[in-house]
């Protein structure tokens, strides 16, 4: 992945998994994740998700993007940034994250376990990201909050569930329960937890009928 190492502080455009494309400021590459600077904010990219980039065409109909006011440092210069790291980094940080669909959800990163991450939303309260369903993210200034809600009506609130290093084995802890997978973004994807075993959810949904769902396909889950 570092056959384009020599376009860092270039202008560049990727495209990502959904037809998605970003132009800006190639800022560094690590081990399996970009950042890119897009004129306002840094996006942090897996190469996952990275389906192509290009040094920007001056001829396109856009205007270059500003530099950002402060250079890009990292908090380990000596070693390559990484997906993990990030992550690991990004704990405790207002930031936002997009997994499925056209939603992004805002919030604070509060484990990093082996192949999820727990995260903690105003809106869906704790929620279970798988990491390898993340297309970017982007972490804001310390001084901004969801909603501009004050830090003290928005605790950094961690699961109260003991967390287990896979996503799949965290979400055989709710056997029994009702869940909300990928925000319930499809009506089969809310319902009672039946079973879960060979990568395979076995959901009730709400009229009764049970929906098998290929957990490698499923991206996010939260109690309603």
């Amino acid at each position: 992945m570092y056959q384009f190492k020599n376009l860092v502080g270039e202008e560049v455009k990727v495209e990502i998994s959904g037809q998605t494309t970003f132009s800006g400021l190639l800022i560094d590459i690590g081990l399996d994740i970009l950042v890119l600077y897009n004129g306002k904010n840094y996006l942090f990219i897996p190469f996952m998700h990275m389906h192509n980039l290009k040094k920007w065409n001056k001829s396109d109909d856009r205007a270059p993007t500003e530099k950002p006011d402060e250079s890009w440092s990292y908090e380990d210069e000596k070693e390559s940034i990484s997906y993990r790291k990030i992550l690991k980094n990004a704990k405790g940080q207002f930031m936002e994250i997009f997994v499925t669909g056209n939603k992004s959800i805002h919030g604070y990163i509060t484990n990093v376990l082996n192949d999820y991450i727990c995260f903690y939303s105003p809106v869906y309260k704790t929620i279970f990201i798988s990491m390898q369903h993340v297309k970017w993210l982007t972490p804001y200034n310390s001084d901004i909050t969801p909603y501009t809600l004050s830090k003290t009506l928005l605790p950094v609130i961690p699961a109260s569930v003991p967390l287990a290093r896979t996503f799949e084995e965290q979400i055989k802890k709710y056997e029994g329960q009702l869940l909300v997978f990928d925000t319930g973004d499809h009506p089969d994807k809310v319902g009672l937890l039946l079973n879960i075993s060979n990568n395979v959810v076995e959901l009730v949904n709400a009229t009764g009928h049970p929906v098998y769902w290929k957990l490698s396909h499923l991206k996010s889950v939260h109690l309603p």
